[in-house]
């Protein structure tokens, strides 16, 4: 390394649109390949949607911001989400009817698979390498890896002692390293979802370590955290932060939403926050989930 080179920029990175110019806005283009990106949430914000478009919109070609490849989905959480995946496929056939007619599935591009441990996704991820070095053979041009969900995996394989504590840091890492490499070699978007705990803390993290907007994970009224602590967090590079609020509109000026049964117009309100990343700044916006897709909200 020559000092000089210190001042080069960084080749820009290949972006995976979310589907929805409003989110790839907030997130500088959509999720980023050669890294590693964490979408963290309760139950319900909708991590698990967005994993689901992600699969078809890596499909697209690279003019449309997609990937131009098939993508993998690993997940834990049972059962697979079947319906909700024909939907989306539907969805994505009528609004890509050029790209995908009647005789290209884009269930074809999309491979998944179970993984019950850690210790089955560590499998998984070092017999994965030979394949992608050669991509026409085996036909498998993965260029999205989607993981639903890393804290199921861990859930209940560790106790918490020091012992299975210091074992589940080490595989942390171990998994990071395969999944950074699968990135950096061959280009590839990595997309994990985590899980929450609630946070007891007075907002500086782990032994005073603050790692992002941590004082801005607010959820469901409740102050909260992503599971997997510290450790987990060193292994990801960007980290995605689903949040859901029931907000009640037009209580300000009396009942002028209500319904003609005079009942007040209460909905789901869900924000996408960025909570850390090396290339974003803190930014958020609005999200909804409809039967077509996860679409942002106009400010």
């Amino acid at each position: 390394m020559r000092p000089e080179n210190l001042l080069l920029r960084p080749t820009p990175s290949q972006y995976c649109t979310l589907g929805c110019p409003i989110l790839d806005a907030v997130l500088g283009g959509g999720i980023p390949c050669n890294s590693i990106t964490e979408l963290v949430s309760e139950s319900g914000c909708g991590k698990t949607q967005l994993s689901l478009q992600l699969l078809f919109t890596a499909q697209l070609p690279r003019h449309l911001n997609g990937l131009a490849g098939s993508s993998l989905y690993l997940y834990s959480e049972f059962p697979f989400p079947n319906r909700r995946f024909n939907q989306l496929v539907e969805s994505f056939r009528s609004s890509h009817p050029i790209l995908f007619a009647s005789y290209r599935d884009p269930r074809d591009y999309i491979f998944t698979r179970d993984c019950q441990t850690a210790h089955d996704l560590l499998d998984v991820l070092l017999l994965l390498e030979s394949r992608l070095k050669n991509p026409k053979e085996t036909r498998l041009d993965i260029k999205l890896i989607v993981i639903d969900s890393i804290a199921a995996l861990f859930r209940s394989e560790f106790e918490n002692n020091a012992r299975d504590l210091r074992r589940r840091s080490s595989l942390f890492f171990k998994i990071s390293s395969v999944l950074k490499s699968h990135a950096n070699r061959f280009g590839i978007a990595i997309v994990l979802t985590n899980q929450v705990v609630d946070s007891i803390d007075n907002g500086e993290g782990a032994s005073g370590v603050r790692i992002g907007n941590l004082e801005r994970l607010y959820t469901s009224g409740r102050r909260v955290c992503p599971a997997l602590g510290l450790s987990w967090a060193n292994c990801i590079n960007s980290r995605l932060f689903l949040s859901m609020h029931e907000v009640i509109e037009g209580a300000e000026n009396g009942l002028p939403d209500a319904d003609y049964s005079g009942f007040v117009n209460r909905r789901k309100r869900r924000e996408l926050h960025v909570v850390f990343a090396p290339h974003l700044p803190y930014s958020s916006c609005e999200f909804v989930i409809r039967k077509e897709g996860v679409f942002g909200v106009e400010r």
